[in-house]
């Protein structure tokens, strides 16, 4: 399965691949010239199939457990100040995706979204300390029955050039579902309240919509 965003980027790929076929074997005559351009667009197209693929996950609701919102790698289990929203201390867990995981964002949990935001930014790179303050990003805060109000942020790296967003503010959202998407896309931040149990650690893999990084 692909995701919907992906749409026209992979019908390019198709187009160009077959373009590409075509063309080398209609007017390129030396015989590796001919194969390396083939394999190569055979190649390109693989990668961006790859990268918009959308595994169907059946999430178990749980209203003690904060999911993973996305593939990708915890980088940062720490205490900051979230100087958006709460203007206070919070639990910071953030998840970074390579070009190779899955960049589906998902509901890490089921409530009412009261805040829904974006902004405009820089391309940093995405484990750089500014990134989250600096980069291009969406700020989301979801309200739960036991944990309170919760807020992720997706933030744009050095290659996203796009954040898909589906959170409105005012609507009810389930746990594991379709959050939004971030095209070449770079690292999810959660803020849960001080003192909250986590069940990650650093530098442990972590599976969209499967994964428990945090429980009551």
């Amino acid at each position: 399965m692909f995701h919907k965003e992906g749409a026209k980027t992979i019908l390019f790929g198709i187009i160009f691949t077959v373009a590409a076929l075509l063309l080398s074997d209609q007017f390129v005559t030396t015989f590796w010239l001919q194969k390396l351009i083939q394999i190569s667009a055979f190649l390109i197209l693989i990668i961006i199939l790859q990268f918009f693929r959308n595994p169907k996950r059946a999430a178990t609701l749980n209203e003690t457990h904060v999911l993973a919102p996305v593939d990708g790698k915890v980088v940062v289990i720490e205490e900051v100040y979230e100087a958006e929203y709460f203007k206070e201390k919070r639990l910071q867990i953030s998840i970074f995706m390579s070009p190779i995981n899955v960049h589906v964002t998902r509901y890490a949990v089921s409530g009412l979204v009261k805040f829904s935001k974006y902004h405009p930014g820089k391309f940093l790179v995405a484990w750089h300390p500014k990134a989250s303050e600096e980069n291009e990003r969406t700020t989301i805060v979801i309200e739960n029955k036991s944990f309170g109000e919760i807020l992720y942020r997706q933030i744009a790296g050095a290659l996203a050039r796009r954040i898909v967003n589906y959170a409105k503010e005012g609507m009810q959202v389930e746990q594991g579902t379709d959050a939004g998407f971030i095209k070449f896309g770079s690292r999810v931040d959660i803020f849960l309240p001080i003192g909250t149990p986590i069940n990650v650690v650093l530098n442990q893999k972590a599976i969209g919509g499967k994964t428990i990084i945090a429980s009551k």
